[in-house]
């Protein structure tokens, strides 16, 4: 089975550095811009039920049935998210997440291992869709922990950080997913 993750596209707040988290931004103008169609279009795509992803999935995939998947949301960052790490630099909550590896619960939102899990289990169940090519469009976080725990070679979560609009295309199943290459979906770099 070939497995395709892809990030979804720029928003302003990507551009801005602001934890989107479950918050539903669309896509920057100039984060559709860049975005191209993808050589092939499967029947269906997976997608993150945010504006970003779906607004991505129809950009790559014209003509695809997307189909929402609740559990491929990004993380739930609570009381962080729309902020930037400047404006939250002497926030004690924040520097206490981030100086114990952001793995704790976010304050009021979700833990590391809380969402691992939830996107791990909502991908898991997609794993078992009778198909040859399992097409995946969600967000950066969410692509980072299904590699975390079924990626091959194996890295760690933030390891597996790719740009907006871009992904890996893997091959497998059952305990791990190889990495064939990472792909990318831009027109040109970003500026």
């Amino acid at each position: 089975m070939l497995v395709e993750l892809i990030r979804h596209g720029e928003t302003a707040y990507n551009r801005e550095a602001r934890y989107q988290g479950q918050s539903d931004i669309p896509l920057s103008p100039q984060g559709r811009a860049v975005l191209k169609p993808a050589p092939f279009c499967p029947e269906i795509v997976y997608t993150s039920p945010l504006a970003r992803a779906r607004e991505t999935a129809q950009i790559l995939f014209p003509g695809a049935h997307l189909v929402p998947v609740l559990g491929l949301i990004e993380m739930d960052f609570g009381a962080f998210e729309g902020k930037n790490y400047k404006e939250m630099e002497h926030d004690p909550a924040y520097r206490a997440w981030v100086e114990g590896g952001c793995l704790s619960r976010c304050s009021g939102g979700e833990s590391k291992e809380e969402f691992c899990r939830r996107v791990c289990a909502a991908f898991s169940q997609l794993m078992e869709e009778p198909t040859e090519r399992l097409t995946v469009v969600a967000h950066g976080g969410t692509l980072m922990a299904i590699l975390e725990r079924w990626g091959l070679p194996q890295r760690g979560y933030f390891d597996w950080h790719v740009p907006p609009g871009c992904g890996f295309l893997l091959e497998g199943g059952g305990p791990g997913l190889r990495v064939l290459w990472q792909t990318d979906y831009r027109k040109e770099p970003p500026l």
